[in-house]
């Protein structure tokens, strides 16, 4: 089958992207095989990518978001059936969807949402997951109390479906850092309370609002630029729930006297260690799926970038490089 693959390239001295034909990934009990029919990209792409180096060539097929079509079944899958429309994260140990075909457990497969496209379908998962984990498995909010939520980075791919995920399943007034208009723009059609920019005082600014801090805080890009400020702003027993690696040790002791606390979301962890309740993801993504075809929750695509290719996926990551996209790139399946 053909897929586009990450290997290490000794005269550029790097790793790049190139086109292959490799053999079909043998199917486990509980796996499925799908035809790809849509991905969109993440930041755990690049990073990826960027690991493969001359002591670690590759290949390695990148790609941890896709929609496409159920084309084979393990002996024991019992979840799914043949044709059935999906959508997923896929596992991060496992070859990516950056391919024709790919094989994922079926514990951590959606059914696609009805009313959406496959382009539309693959811009959900990875984001769906992580904000729904953060929220209510983390930060285990209750959706019933009337609580302030800060998104940190609000406008990028996770913090689009989270603002929504908030707006519709808690009581959540929901405060979001933006610095640019249209990001602005952006978050506020999908929910967001108040805006409030990242490069300044969090606390002075949400006193304009008539507000002396926040319950709880989502913390979605590299928490050494946002810590201290995080700090001031939340309210004593609160939590800081972070998806980013730091880029630099943090003060924990900031956190001490009000009893804060800090946890990390990683989206990966349960299909990584093969955890016996995996199969809550699939059960959250058509959970959302089910708010997806009620129209009260909107697919979060803001570029497409067509089909799948060499170049097109080497401008998307780049793309999600410079930290400026606003929702998910998508492409479609892997060009024939």
């Amino acid at each position: 089958m053909k897929v586009i693959a990450a290997v290490y390239d000794s005269i550029e001295k790097k790793s790049v992207l190139q086109t292959l034909d490799v053999p079909k990934e043998p199917i486990g009990p509980h796996d499925v095989r799908i035809e790809v029919k849509a991905i969109s990209v993440n930041p755990v792409d690049y990073k990826v990518r960027n690991s493969i180096t001359k002591e670690n060539p590759g290949p390695r097929i990148l790609g941890w978001d896709a929609a496409g079509v159920v084309t084979e079944l393990g002996a024991k899958v019992s979840t799914l059936q043949l044709g059935d429309e999906v959508f997923y994260a896929g596992d991060l140990k496992r070859p990516g969807s950056n391919a024709e075909f790919q094989v994922v457990d079926e514990f951590i497969v959606g059914k696609k949402p009805k009313t959406l496209s496959f382009k539309e379908a693959a811009s959900l998962p990875l984001t769906t997951i992580t904000a729904y984990e953060s929220i209510f498995e983390k930060l285990k909010l209750d959706p019933l109390k009337n609580k302030t939520v800060l998104v940190v980075a609000g406008a990028g791919g996770v913090g689009s479906i989270t603002i929504q995920i908030l707006k519709q399943k808690t009581n959540a007034k929901v405060i979001v850092t933006a610095s640019r208009e249209e990001s602005n723009t952006w978050v506020k059609s999908l929910g967001a309370d108040l805006v409030v920019n990242p490069n300044k005082d969090y606390l002075e600014q949400i006193k304009t609002f008539g507000l002396n801090g926040v319950d709880e805080v989502l913390l979605l890009s590299d928490p050494k630029d946002h810590f201290e400020n995080l700090a001031k702003v939340l309210f004593p027993f609160g939590n800081i729930c972070s998806i980013v690696e730091s880029g630099s040790p943090l003060n924990m002791n900031l956190l001490k006297s009000k009893s804060n606390g800090y946890l990390n979301e990683f989206m990966f962890t349960r299909s990584m260690y093969q955890t016996e309740d995996r199969i809550k993801q699939k059960q959250l993504l058509e959970e959302i799926g089910d708010l997806v075809d009620k129209g009260k929750i909107i697919p979060t695509n803001k570029l497409d970038l067509g089909e799948m290719t060499v170049e097109s996926l080497n401008k998307a990551h780049e793309l999600l490089q410079t930290g400026k996209t606003i929702g998910k790139i998508v492409l479609g399946g892997i060009k024939k």
